[in-house]
């Protein structure tokens, strides 16, 4: 990860948007500032996905600015002062600068201000209070967050439990920065508010959770850190079942395959070979049907010596995938290659003079099992499979 100069923002392909640039007009000179990921992760040279802006124009006005420019804006967050600016080149978030006025963990009621340092304050970490002025680049930082960025420190503002308190879900994105930007050892004061604190997960919704999760599991490499939320008590609270030390082995299996990771998969090995538990982890994380049958295929994974190609037949690429790398077997059988159709069917079996019923069934589950333990042979070999089946009728 790169430390480049963080006085001003560096150009990049984002900055030279003509729809942005209409938009920034629009709100007028002043009312404009990038402000988050998107400052961040050009400061490191990453690509971007999401554009915030924050502005001391009320939402009220903001919406004026951008209907008077011909900008449609809808609005997506009125409460907590987010108007979204529809844009040829990808939609961008504008929030009126505010401060917390109540919280209680799990949602925030907040009154605007005209204040930037007091809409930096109310942010979680030092990295994501960065503000960028779009017409000189100028970065605003009012909390050392460059310093951090460059140090490949992840720091709450301020008091981290305080900023856990207003927002329990702070823990779990504690851990996804460390894994994404952080070096180690950790930050001693966040780890310790981490820890003290894990028990107010607990009055989270499991959704939530699950979501924030699955977005650390996704992280090129979460193993340290995932080991690290044991280490604290914070993992036994979010995922009482977790065996951390199975990530790593999972993360270095598709780091040898050369296979992206996957958040799911990741689960899988979090957890033990148990299909029933697998479902209802999925199911307490509100996880959606294809995810929790993918979840409890890769939980009924066995020991048993089985062909790739073989277990990809029955079960389908991915999930035979899934199962290779959890177990630490190679997956090059299965690179460029699509499991076959078996082409036996009832009707020839039926031809042959077999009552249609169960015994035309079980003829054909007899061959395709030999078909399959012989690797899918051609189809001559299909058909001395039946004759020899048919043969061995009484």
């Amino acid at each position: 990860m790169s430390t480049p100069a963080m006085d001003r923002l560096p150009a990049a392909a984002w900055t030279r948007r003509a729809d942005l640039a209409a938009l920034v007009a629009a709100l007028g000179p002043g009312n404009a500032r990038y402000v988050g990921g998107a400052v961040r992760d050009t400061l490191l040279g990453l690509p971007v996905k999401d554009i915030d802006v924050a502005t001391p124009l009320r939402p009220e006005t903001v919406t004026a600015a951008c209907a008077a420019a011909g900008i449609k804006a809808l609005p997506t967050g009125l409460a907590h002062g987010t108007v979204t600016a529809v844009l040829p080149e990808g939609n961008v978030e504008i929030t009126t600068l505010r401060h917390d006025v109540a919280t209680d963990g799990r949602h925030a009621e907040v009154a605007f201000t005209d204040d930037w340092r007091e809409d930096a304050a109310r942010r979680d970490f030092t990295i994501n209070a960065l503000y960028a002025d779009p017409a000189t680049g100028e970065i605003h930082d009012y909390f050392t967050g460059r310093a951090d960025l460059a140090a490949r420190r992840v720091r709450f503002i301020g008091d981290a439990r305080e900023r856990i308190r207003e927002d329990h879900l702070r823990i779990l994105r504690y851990f996804r920065f460390q894994a994404r930007f952080g070096a180690t050892p950790a930050d001693a004061a966040a780890e310790a508010a981490c820890a003290d604190l894990a028990a107010t997960l607990k009055g989270l919704s499991r959704e939530r959770i699950g979501m924030e999760l699955l977005n650390l599991l996704g992280l090129p490499d979460p193993a340290p850190t995932v080991a690290r939320m044991a280490q604290l008590g914070v993992l036994p609270v979010i995922l009482p079942e977790a065996d951390a030390a199975a990530l790593a082995a999972l993360v270095a299996a598709e780091t040898r395959e050369g296979i992206a990771p996957d958040a799911i998969r990741r689960l899988a090995a979090l957890l033990p070979p148990d299909p029933p538990l697998a479902e209802a982890v999925a199911a307490r994380f509100r996880l959606s049907g294809a995810q929790k049958k993918r979840l409890a295929l890769a939980a009924a994974r066995s020991a048993d010596p089985v062909s790739p190609r073989a277990l990809a037949y029955r079960l389908g690429s991915e999930a035979a995938r899934d199962r290779l790398l959890l177990a630490g077997a190679s997956t090059a059988d299965l690179a460029g290659w699509t499991p076959p159709v078996f082409p036996l069917k009832g009707g020839e079996i039926v031809a042959r003079g077999v009552q249609a019923g169960p015994e035309v069934a079980r003829i054909l589950q007899a061959v395709e099992a030999r078909w399959l333990a012989e690797t899918f042979p051609p189809a001559e070999r299909i058909t001395a499979l039946l004759d020899e089946e048919l043969a061995r009728r009484p």
